[in-house]
C-alpha cells in the first residue's frame, strides 16, 4: 500500500522490475485496475491513494482505471494514450530512450531569442520528427530556444494544446513520447534549447475524468474563465503540477517552461504560493542547468521575477510583455479595438516606458479594467526579465481571421518595429514564419464536436460581435469555423516562401548582430538601466545604461521627417540603411537606429 505521504502521479517503474499503478481517487471507495483486457482490485489508503504493484508489464502495455459500474477512465498523468483522451493509457518506458546529447546543460538567459511554434502547422507532417528537418533553418536564422505551444494530450487531433486534459501525455497525433525527446535531443545537438508551453490554471473540456476521480481537485465555488478553479493548497493537488513541471525538465531534458496565464493559478490559501514553489523547486533540483521559466500574467506584476542581490535570477526568468505588444500593434494599425483600448492614447509614449521601464502600466487606470489600476512599478527589473513580441499564437491567432502584422500594416514601419523588437535589451521572441514574411493566416482550431463543437463556434462569433467590423451577422459568418479540417490546414506554414525572402535576409542580419553586439551587453543589465528621452509625436528615444556603456534608440514611426535628439556612440544599425539623415538631428519618416557608446575613450 502507498504511503500516507507519497503523492507521486502516475506509475512507478520499481528497482526489481515490477511496476507500481497509482492514482488519487478520493471521489471513489472502489477502483479497479484494467490492465491488458484484465481488472484487478486496487488498494486504497485513508486519503485516496489507489495502488497496486504489477510484475512482468510490457513497457507498452495499455491500461485504465474501472469504477464499481463498470466506467473506465485513462490514468490523470498518463505517459501516453493508445488512442484519444477517452481511452486507455499506456504504460511507457522512461528510461529507453537513448540520449544523444546527454551532457547538454543549457544556454544562458541573455542569449536567448525564443522562437514559438506550433508542431501541427509548423511542417505539412505536422510532427515532432518534421520539426528535426526544420532545426537547421532555425539556427542559421540565430534563434537559440524554441517555444513549443502545449504538447499534452488534449480532444481531438488539431487544436492549439491550451485544452489539455491528460498534461503528462505528449500528444499522440504529433508522435510518441520518444519522438518528442528525438526532437528535444536534436535541437540540444544543434545548440537550441526547448521551452515547452504548461498549462497549469485549467483542464480542457473533452476527456478531464479528475472531477470524478477527485471532486476535491477543485474548487466548486470558485471559477476561472475555463471552469472551476484547481486547488493548489492540497498537497496531492499540489504535487500533480509541481511533478509534472520536473517531468518535463527530467526526463524530456526539455529547458524550461513558458507558463500559460498564471493570473488564473491562485492560491491564497497556501503557506507558500505554488508559482514560487515551483521555481524553487526547478532551481534547486537542477542546480548545474540552464532552466528558464517565463510567465503570462495580465496582472503586470513583480513578485515572481525578482532578482537577487547580485543581479542573478532567482524565481521566474521573465514575463511574456504584452503592453510591448499591444503599444506596438496600436502604433502600426491604428487598431483600437478591443484590449487595444488601453492603448489607445499616447500609444507611442507607452511603447517607449516598456522599452525603458518594463511594462506600459505600473499602476494606472486602464480603461479595458473598467478604469482600474493595473501594475505596479517595474523599472528596477532588468530588460532582460521582460520577453518581448510583434506578434504570438495568441495575437494572430485571436484575431477573427488569423491576419499577421504584415498583412496589417505598411511594410517601412514593420521593418522599423522589426528592428526596434530585435536590437532591444528585452528577451526577444518570434512567432513561427514572421521571420520570411508568412501571410499564410493562423487561426483558432479544434477538433470538437457535437454540442461541445456548436458551443466553440458560436462563442467565437459571439466573442467578436463586439468588435466594430463583425458586428454585422453575416460579417460574424465569414469568421472560420474552428473545428473545420480547412481552419487547420489553411494555418499551416508555407516553407517555399522562405527561399530568397528578403525579410528573412533582414532578420538573420539583425539577429546576428544582436549574438555580437547587444548580448555581450546584457551581463550588466541592471534595474533603472532605462531611460525615456523623448517619446513626442512620432518619435521613439530611448536609453539604457550598462556600466560604462549605453545603448541608444532613436525612431521616427511616422509619416514626415523629424528631429530627434541626439545620440552617443557609433550607428549600430540604422533601417533604411540611410536612415541617420545628413546628421542634422533629423530622420526620414519610418526609419529608426541605435547607436553604441562602448565606454572607451
Amino acid at each position: 500500500m502507498t504511503s500516507s505521504t507519497d503523492t507521486r502521479w502516475g506509475p512507478v517503474w520499481l528497482d526489481d522490475g515490477r511496476v507500481q499503478f497509482r492514482v488519487w481517487a478520493p471521489g471513489a471507495e472502489q477502483l479497479s485496475l484494467r490492465l491488458d483486457g484484465l481488472d484487478t482490485l486496487m488498494q486504497r489508503d485513508e486519503r485516496g491513494w489507489f495502488t497496486l504493484e504489477q510484475s512482468s508489464v510490457a513497457p507498452s502495455a495499455a491500461y485504465s482505471f474501472v469504477f464499481p459500474d463498470g466506467f473506465a477512465v485513462p490514468d490523470p498523468a498518463s505517459r501516453a494514450q493508445q488512442g484519444d483522451v477517452h481511452g486507455p493509457s499506456l504504460l511507457t518506458n522512461p528510461t529507453a530512450y537513448q540520449w544523444q546529447n546527454a551532457d547538454w546543460k543549457g544556454r544562458p538567459w541573455e542569449e536567448t531569442v525564443f522562437y514559438e511554434l506550433h508542431v501541427g502547422t509548423f511542417t505539412d507532417e505536422g510532427t515532432f520528427r518534421a520539426a528535426i528537418d526544420k532545426l537547421p533553418h532555425l539556427v542559421e536564422l540565430g534563434i537559440t530556444a524554441i517555444e513549443l505551444l502545449p504538447v499534452a494530450q488534449f480532444g481531438g487531433n488539431r487544436g492549439w494544446g491550451y485544452d489539455g486534459v491528460l498534461l503528462y501525455a505528449p500528444h499522440n497525433a504529433y508522435g510518441t513520447p520518444d519522438d518528442l525527446k528525438a526532437l528535444i535531443d536534436a535541437a540540444h545537438g544543434h545548440g537550441l534549447m526547448v521551452i515547452l508551453d504548461a498549462v497549469y490554471n485549467h483542464f480542457g473540456p473533452d476527456g478531464n475524468y479528475i472531477p470524478k476521480l477527485a471532486p476535491d481537485f477543485f474548487h466548486p465555488e470558485r471559477h476561472t474563465p475555463w471552469g472551476g478553479a484547481i486547488a493548489y493548497e492540497k498537497p496531492d493537488v499540489r504535487s500533480y503540477f509541481l511533478d509534472n513541471a520536473l517531468y518535463w525538465l527530467d526526463e524530456f531534458r526539455i529547458d524550461g517552461l513558458r507558463l500559460d496565464a498564471v493570473d488564473q493559478v491562485q492560491d491564497p490559501d497556501s503557506e507558500i504560493e505554488l508559482l514560487i514553489e515551483l521555481a524553487q523547486v526547478i532551481r534547486e533540483r537542477f542546480p548545474d542547468r540552464h532552466i528558464h521559466t517565463t510567465t503570462e500574467d495580465n496582472r503586470n506584476i513583480t513578485l515572481l521575477h525578482e532578482r537577487g542581490p547580485g543581479g542573478e535570477i532567482t524565481l521566474h526568468s521573465g514575463e511574456w510583455n504584452d503592453d510591448f505588444h499591444n503599444a506596438a500593434h496600436v502604433v502600426a494599425t491604428d487598431e483600437t479595438d478591443g484590449y487595444y483600448e488601453d492603448f489607445a492614447d499616447e500609444p507611442l509614449q507607452k511603447l517607449a516606458r516598456t522599452l525603458a521601464e518594463g511594462f506600459a502600466y505600473q499602476g494606472e487606470p486602464a480603461p479595458h479594467n473598467d478604469n482600474k489600476p493595473r501594475g505596479e512599478p517595474s523599472t528596477h527589473l532588468p530588460p532582460t526579465a521582460f520577453v518581448d513580441f510583434l506578434q504570438n499564437h495568441d495575437q494572430v491567432g485571436n484575431r477573427a481571421l488569423g491576419e499577421r502584422l504584415i498583412s496589417l500594416t505598411d511594410e517601412k514601419l514593420l521593418r522599423a518595429l522589426v528592428a526596434v523588437h530585435l536590437l532591444s535589451p528585452h528577451i526577444p521572441l518570434l512567432f513561427m514564419g514572421e521571420e520570411w514574411g508568412e501571410t499564410n493566416p493562423f487561426f483558432f482550431f479544434t477538433d470538437f464536436h457535437g454540442e461541445l463543437a456548436d458551443a466553440v463556434r458560436n462563442g467565437r462569433r459571439h466573442e467578436f460581435a463586439k468588435f466594430a467590423a463583425f458586428r454585422d451577422e453575416e460579417k460574424q459568418k465569414q469568421i472560420p469555423d474552428p473545428n473545420a479540417a480547412d481552419t487547420f490546414t489553411c494555418s499551416k506554414l508555407d516553407w517555399s516562401k522562405a527561399e530568397g525572402s528578403e525579410w528573412l535576409s533582414f532578420y538573420k542580419t539583425l539577429l546576428k548582430l544582436r549574438h555580437d553586439r547587444i548580448v555581450p551587453l546584457l551581463a550588466e543589465a541592471g534595474g533603472d538601466s532605462g531611460t525615456i528621452i523623448a517619446s513626442d509625436a512620432d518619435v521613439l528615444a530611448v536609453d539604457w545604461d550598462f556600466g560604462t556603456k549605453r545603448l541608444s534608440l532613436r525612431a521616427n514611426l511616422g509619416g514626415e521627417t523629424a528631429s530627434v535628439p541626439p545620440a552617443i556612440g557609433a550607428i549600430l544599425f540604422s533601417e533604411p540603411g540611410n536612415g541617420t539623415s545628413e546628421g542634422d538631428g533629423t530622420l526620414p519618416p519610418r526609419s529608426m537606429f541605435y547607436a553604441l557608446d562602448d565606454g572607451r575613450e
